[in-house]
């Protein structure tokens, strides 16, 4: 009994696609991300939507006597505490310009099993973006020793905020 082999060429309108994909060549496909991306200051800031709680308008703040310049208050989020700062500061906000917004981002500490809960003062949402692994890049500023990253959207750059970095920068009070 024998068996002949045959190639069979591809006929010329087969598209470069679907001859990789024929041939079993094919990468997978990246899973996206969503990250919300804001401007605070002059500079635009990422995180991941997981991190994100909730995007709020700008809530009545109380005042901390003897607080560091970058932490701007307190406010009440439905009977939880949360300390607000303002990443912005380091690149001089104009004085009595206030944010418009608040991002409130959740880190989940595994030791304790809670969420320190922090908000981020916020001059514009500018959206949720979904993304793929091709967007993000590895590189930071060095002077931004929060940020572990860069997200590529609309073509522009927004820097990707590390909650536990943020919190050492910044560190507010235990609430």
């Amino acid at each position: 009994m024998s068996h002949e082999f045959h190639l069979t060429p591809l006929s010329a309108d087969v598209q470069d696609h679907q001859i990789l994909e024929a041939l079993g060549v094919l990468p997978e496909p990246s899973p996206e991300s969503q990250f919300c991306v804001f401007r605070s200051g002059r500079e635009r800031f990422c995180l991941p939507v997981l991190d994100v709680e909730e995007v709020l308008e700008w809530p009545l703040v109380t005042e901390l006597p003897l607080a560091p310049a970058y932490l701007m208050g307190i406010f009440n989020l439905r009977g939880a505490i949360v300390p607000l700062i303002d990443i912005a500061m380091t690149e001089g906000r104009r004085p009595g310009l206030l944010p418009k917004n608040v991002v409130v981002a959740a880190l989940h500490i595994e030791s304790t099993h809670e969420d320190i809960r922090i908000g981020i003062a916020v001059d514009e949402v500018i959206g949720t973006y979904s993304v793929t692994a091709e967007d993000l890049l590895d590189q930071s500023p060095e002077n931004v020793p929060y940020c572990v990253g860069m997200l590529r959207h609309a073509d522009r750059l927004a820097l990707l905020i590390d909650l536990r970095r943020l919190l050492e920068a910044f560190p507010g009070p235990g609430i």
